[in-house]
């Protein structure tokens, strides 16, 4: 059988968590339910991903160049990896997106491996057509990822008990969006009933 099923921990990283420079608000209280998720899917041998914010110290992304944000996730540094107690199996797939400094690059489709090659070149290559999303944040890195995942055909399960936002009223946009766009709401004990 194919496995057309795919988790993407979107943006775990110790600045988007309480004490980061750019903390999502309990961004931290995802990662529970992400391991749970992950360990389903290693389970299942199916392919785990993991995005990270991966800026270079001199980028537009930050209000001392002209941008919208607070320096956070600069390559190398302690706020840039991933949340300690964060799950990643062996075989987790890292993308990294960000290293342009003249784009925003919300959504994980601007990312790429380590080899440099991108995350939707990578999903039709393992055939993927259906991506669980959970991780940081909802109003943005969520929200993105999710909607281009929409428009280039693949299929979305919003794991809504694995994400927090930054702020509540454009979260409850945010989701309101990305359900109306296509996504389907999942929580974990739903999950299991699928495999």
């Amino acid at each position: 059988m194919v496995n057309t099923k795919a988790l993407i921990m979107v943006d775990v990283q110790n600045d988007f968590c309480p004490g980061g420079k750019l903390a999502v608000p309990e961004g931290d209280k995802v990662v529970p339910g992400l391991n749970g998720y992950a360990r389903l899917f290693s389970e299942k041998n199916l392919p785990i991903f993991a995005s990270r914010d991966w800026h270079p110290v001199l980028t537009g992304h930050f209000k001392k160049y002209g941008g919208d944000w607070p320096e956070h996730c600069v390559q190398g540094t302690e706020g840039a990896q991933f949340h300690p107690d964060l799950f990643l199996p062996s075989g987790t797939i890292i993308i990294s997106k960000g290293m342009d400094p003249k784009k925003d690059s919300y959504s994980v489709f601007s990312g790429y491996d380590s080899s440099g090659t991108s995350f939707l070149e990578i999903l039709k290559k393992i055939s993927i057509d259906e991506l669980f999303i959970g991780g940081l944040a909802t109003d943005y890195c969520i929200k993105h990822s999710t909607l281009d995942a929409l428009k280039k055909g693949i299929k979305v399960k919003l794991l809504i008990d694995a994400i927090k936002g930054v702020e509540e009223l454009d979260s409850e946009a945010a989701i309101r969006e990305m359900l109306a766009a296509g996504a389907k709401e999942i929580i974990f004990s739903e999950t299991i009933k699928l495999f």
